[in-house]
C-alpha cells in the first residue's frame, strides 16, 4: 500500500461485502481498489452534471406546474 493512502473504516451491508469479495477474487483486485474506482466514477459522473449546468445557466427556467399546463395545452397529457 503507497505511503499516501489514508485508512478509512466503512461498514457495508453484509450483501454488499459479499459481493466486493467475489468481486476482489475474480479480478485480482483489492477491495479497496474497487471502492476507489468506484468513488472516483461517481465524483467524475458529479463534475459532468456541474459542467453541464454551468453550460446551460442561462436557459431559461420554467415551474413544474407552468409545464404540465403547457403540456395539457398541447394535448400531450
Amino acid at each position: 500500500m503507497s505511503a499516501l493512502t489514508k485508512r478509512s473504516t466503512v461498514y457495508f451491508d453484509p450483501m454488499i461485502h459479499n459481493i466486493l469479495k467475489v468481486k476482489s477474487l475474480e479480478t485480482s483486485r483489492s477491495i479497496s481498489e474497487l471502492i476507489n474506482e468506484a468513488i472516483l466514477h461517481e465524483l467524475a459522473e458529479d463534475a459532468e452534471d456541474l459542467k453541464a449546468f454551468e453550460e446551460r445557466i442561462s436557459e431559461p427556467s420554467i415551474s413544474f406546474e407552468d409545464l404540465v399546463k403547457g403540456l395539457k395545452a398541447d394535448g400531450k397529457i
